[in-house]
């Protein structure tokens, strides 16, 4: 399903998808895996929702459930460490951001808040969704992160999380693309799981549309998010073995969106990536795995090499 801020996905480029399709090919044995039509409903997550879905349903996820009383988001510093000496990617700077927090359920009322995202208003954050078995999403985004995290640092690179279990909820979403701001990150990557529909499998990296109104402006940041999320989506598919969606991004991996106060609102390049989808019980079989996580972070680490390389 959608993220937490929907609305419809901004028409992709034809030539451009070709050009990630064969990139794609390159982590695939064909280029013909599960395929399908894109369908508009789905993407990255929003409330937490613990019964399966139909496979005929248009994907949903259920709401949060009211909380006690509204909650102003903690502000700390994102998780700061030194990088490792040396390296091929001294110098550069990366902020991970894990999807959602393990916590927002606690504290639905102060991440119902809106806030703005450059063209409108979105909620500050959502719960994200689960596995059948219970298997968070936030848990896993965080799981994810940390895998990646190590990779980069080996690497020499300077690595930030948005936040790292050190808040009671959120951040909020304008925060998230804050803190890539200001640490003049040279690429940030979202970490997230889906929450479909049984049947639609495989992941999709979203990057951001072209987006100037309010306090956003994508214009200095399509096109270098768009080769990094290039990158990371043939080498993601490298790494892990898996398929690019079968319901999002016509077979290419790729989906562009307007939307999301994650991307509208950064200043340097930036996209997201849907790892699987948490309520098809093959995808969760693959995603609460910490063998298959730790090929999702490599897939996700190489992709981010790959771009700051060059």
């Amino acid at each position: 399903m959608r993220h937490h801020e929907s609305l419809p996905p901004t028409p992709r480029h034809p030539l451009r998808l070709a050009a990630a399709a064969a990139l794609l090919c390159l982590g695939l044995a064909g280029c013909g895996d599960g395929g399908g039509p894109a369908q508009a409903q789905a993407g990255p997550s929003g409330g937490a929702a613990t019964t399966p879905a139909s496979p005929s349903a248009a994907p949903t996820k259920a709401a949060p459930s009211p909380s006690k009383s509204p909650a102003k988001a903690p502000t700390k510093s994102p998780s700061k460490e030194p990088a490792a000496p040396g390296g091929p990617l001294s110098g550069k700077t990366v902020v991970i951001d894990p999807g959602h927090n393990p916590r927002n359920h606690l504290h639905t009322a102060a991440i119902n808040r809106q806030v703005d995202i450059g063209t409108g208003h979105k909620e500050c954050d959502t719960t994200g969704t689960a596995t059948n078995g219970g298997y968070a999403e936030a848990e896993f985004t965080l799981d994810v992160a940390h895998r990646l995290r190590d990779l980069l640092r080996a690497q020499g690179a300077r690595v930030l999380l948005t936040y790292d279990g050190d808040r009671e909820f959120g951040p909020c979403v304008d925060e998230r693309a804050r803190i890539g701001n200001e640490a003049h990150a040279d690429a940030v990557v979202s970490v997230h799981a889906d929450g479909s529909a049984v049947g639609n499998r495989g992941f999709h990296v979203i990057l951001p549309a072209l987006v100037r109104g309010g306090g956003a402006d994508t214009s200095e940041i399509v096109e270098p998010s768009r080769d990094l999320g290039t990158r990371i989506a043939g080498l993601f598919v490298r790494s892990t073995g898996s398929s690019p969606s079968n319901y999002i991004g016509g077979k290419t991996g790729l989906d562009v969106r307007g939307d999301l106060g994650g991307l509208n609102l950064s200043t340097v390049p930036k996209v997201f990536i849907e790892c699987g989808n948490m309520r098809d019980p093959k995808d969760a079989a693959l995603l609460t795995s910490p063998g298959w996580r730790q090929k999702a972070a490599q897939g996700i680490a190489d992709g981010i090499s790959s771009y700051l390389k060059g």
